[in-house]
C-alpha cells in the first residue's frame, strides 16, 4: 500500500516529527493568518503564478508537517502529483495549518487568506482550483461556500473545488476504541511513557476538528455515542452559507469501492484482546446493528466497564478508505492501535487482530448517502445520488488518502479540463 498523505494521528512519540526527507525548497513561503503555504511554480511559468492549485493538509496533530503532507503527494512511488499538475502548467501551493486539531470554520479562514494571496499574486486571469485531502476538504469547502455568501469577502475566482477522501458525512473512529482510549487515559495518563501518548490521542479525539467530523462521538469511555454538540453547531452555519460552494464545479474522490462491496471486517467480531498486567481479559469489537457489547474494559484489581452501543450500522466493514496511523511502529491501523497502546501498558495481545477498519465510508467521501443508514453504507452508489458534479471511486478499499495513479490521474484531469 502506498503511503497515505494525511497521518490521521500524528506521531506516535509527542514531539518527535515523521522520518520523512525534506521536500525540495519552495520557490515562495507565505505566512498566513493560522498558518503557511509552500509555492512551487510550474516550471512552464518561469516563477510566475499564473494557473494556481491550493491542496489543503488535513486532520491530525499539532501544526501542519508539509515536508510529510509533500511526500505522500509526490515522493511515495504511485503518482507523482505534484509533477503531473506542474506538467500540466498548473502552479501548485501547499496549504498548513497553525493547529490541524482546531475547528474546521476557524482553519478555513486560513483557507480563505491563501485563497486571496493567490487571487492577488496570479499573473493573468486564469482561475484557481482549491481543494483539500481528508478534512482539508472541509476546510476549503466551509471556506469557498463563506466566501461566495458573506459580502465582505472578496471573488474566490475559482473555477473547480476537489475533495479527495474528505468526510461530508462524517467519519467513523470506532466507538470501542474511543472508550478504550478514554479508559486507558483515565487509568494511565499520568504515568511516565506511556501517559503523553495517552494523553495525546484522547486529546485528539476529543478536538473541536475531530467533534466536528466523527459521526458519533463520545468524550468518556461510557457516554452515550452521538453527533457532538461542536459538529451539530457546524453543520448548521454550513448549511446557512448554502451547504457548498455553488460557482464553482464541484468534484471528489473516495479511497473505498462504489460497488458496495466492504472491506472484508465482519460486524461484532473480536477484534482485539489482551490480558497481562495492567489490563484483565479486556476486548473489543467491531460495530454491528442493533444492542451491543462493544467493548469490555478492565483495569486488573478492578470492576470491569462495559461499552453497549445501540441503534449504530455495521459500519467498520463498509467500503471506504481505511483508517491509517503511520508510525515507527508501522501502520497498525484503528484497532491495531489499541493493540499497540495495550502492548506498551504492559499486557499479552491476543496474536489474532482485527487491525483496521472504514474510516471515511465512500458514500461519504462522494456525499452520496447518510452513514446511519445500513443499507446506504453498502449499496452501490450511483452518480446521480451525490451533492457533487461528479465523482470517481477506488477499484478496492485502500488506506484513507493514498495517493494513487487511479485517483490523482483522474483529479489531475478534472483540474486540467476547467482551463
Amino acid at each position: 500500500m502506498s503511503t497515505p498523505v494525511v497521518d490521521v494521528w500524528g506521531p506516535v512519540a509527542p514531539g518527535t516529527r515523521s522520518s520523512y526527507p525534506p521536500a525540495p525548497e519552495p520557490h515562495d513561503e507565505w505566512t498566513l493568518a493560522g498558518g503557511t503555504a509552500w509555492v512551487y511554480y510550474s516550471p512552464l511559468n518561469r516563477r510566475q503564478l499564473i494557473r494556481p492549485v491550493i491542496l489543503s493538509d488535513g486532520f491530525s496533530g499539532g501544526s501542519s508537517d508539509l515536508d510529510q503532507l509533500w511526500h505522500g503527494l509526490e515522493e511515495n512511488g504511485a503518482y507523482r502529483f505534484v509533477s503531473e499538475l506542474h506538467a500540466a502548467g498548473r502552479d501548485v501551493i501547499i496549504l498548513g495549518y497553525g493547529d490541524r486539531t482546531a475547528s474546521i470554520t476557524a482553519n478555513a479562514d486560513t483557507a480563505i487568506d491563501c485563497i486571496r494571496r493567490a487571487t492577488a499574486e496570479r499573473v493573468g486571469r486564469a482561475k484557481l482550483a482549491v481543494g483539500g485531502f481528508s478534512m482539508g476538504g472541509m476546510v476549503t469547502r466551509y471556506a469557498l461556500a463563506k466566501m461566495e455568501q458573506d459580502p465582505a469577502q472578496p471573488d474566490h475566482e475559482t473555477a473547480l473545488y476537489f475533495s479527495y477522501d474528505s468526510p461530508h458525512h462524517g467519519g467513523w473512529f470506532p466507538v470501542a476504541l474511543q472508550a478504550f482510549t478514554h479508559f486507558a487515559t483515565d487509568k494511565w495518563g499520568e504515568a511516565d511513557g506511556i501517559g503523553p501518548v495517552l494523553r495525546q490521542f484522547s486529546g485528539l479525539l476529543n478536538s473541536p476538528a475531530a467533534k466536528q467530523m466523527a459521526r458519533w462521538h463520545i468524550g468518556k469511555a461510557e457516554e452515550t455515542p452521538k453527533q457532538a454538540p461542536e459538529r451539530v453547531e457546524f453543520l448548521k452555519e454550513l448549511d446557512e452559507l448554502g451547504g457548498w460552494p455553488r460557482q464553482v464545479r464541484k468534484v471528489g474522490v473516495a479511497n473505498g469501492v462504489d460497488t458496495g462491496v466492504g472491506n472484508g471486517v465482519r460486524p461484532d467480531a473480536t477484534a482485539v484482546r489482551c490480558d497481562g498486567e495492567t489490563l484483565h481479559d479486556t476486548w473489543l469489537k467491531t460495530q454491528a446493528q442493533g444492542d451491543q457489547l462493544v467493548a469490555r474494559l478492565q483495569k486488573t484489581g478492578e470492576e470491569p466497564i462495559s461499552i453497549r452501543t445501540g441503534g449504530l450500522p455495521d459500519i467498520d466493514g463498509a467500503p471506504g478508505g481505511l483508517f491509517t496511523m503511520p508510525s515507527p511502529a508501522g501502520d497498525p491501523g484503528s484497532f491495531g492501535l489499541a493493540a499497540l497502546l495495550m502492548g506498551l501498558l504492559g499486557n499479552a495481545v491476543d496474536p489474532e487482530v482485527i487491525r483496521t477498519s472504514c474510516f471515511i465510508p465512500s458514500i461519504s467521501a462522494v456525499a452520496a448517502g447518510e452513514i446511519d443508514d445500513p443499507k446506504a453504507l453498502h449499496r452501490p452508489i450511483a452518480p446521480d445520488h451525490s451533492a457533487l458534479d461528479a465523482f470517481m471511486c477506488a477499484s478496492r478499499n485502500e488506506g484513507h488518502t493514498t495517493m494513487t495513479e487511479e485517483l490523482g490521474a483522474w483529479i489531475v484531469n478534472e483540474i486540467v479540463a476547467v482551463g
